[in-house]
């Protein structure tokens, strides 16, 4: 499932998609499904918050900002390869 809010995260909307992601698994899903992912996307993200409002919840839920217009190329480089070293270490 994936959700999209335009503004800051906040915990409300991680329980509602939390919420979404139990009653799919529980009056939707069938028993040779793959558990439900949720993914929250949000114009902007305190990473802090983040961590502290979904600990505890389903760990197939994911919270990440998204941007209304690309950045240029470089700014693109420097996100990607920032994202590549978060992941290595």
């Amino acid at each position: 499932m994936i959700e999209l809010k335009v503004g800051k995260f906040n915990s409300y909307n991680a329980g509602q998609l939390n919420t979404y992601l139990n009653y799919y698994r529980s009056m939707i899903m069938e028993h040779n499904d793959n558990p439900p992912v949720g993914i929250l996307l949000v114009t902007n993200k305190n990473d802090t918050l983040v961590e502290f409002a979904i600990a505890g919840m389903d760990n197939q839920l994911f919270v990440s900002k998204y941007m209304v217009e690309l950045p240029d190329s470089e700014q693109l480089k420097k996100l990607i390869q920032a994202q590549v070293c978060r992941w290595k270490n």
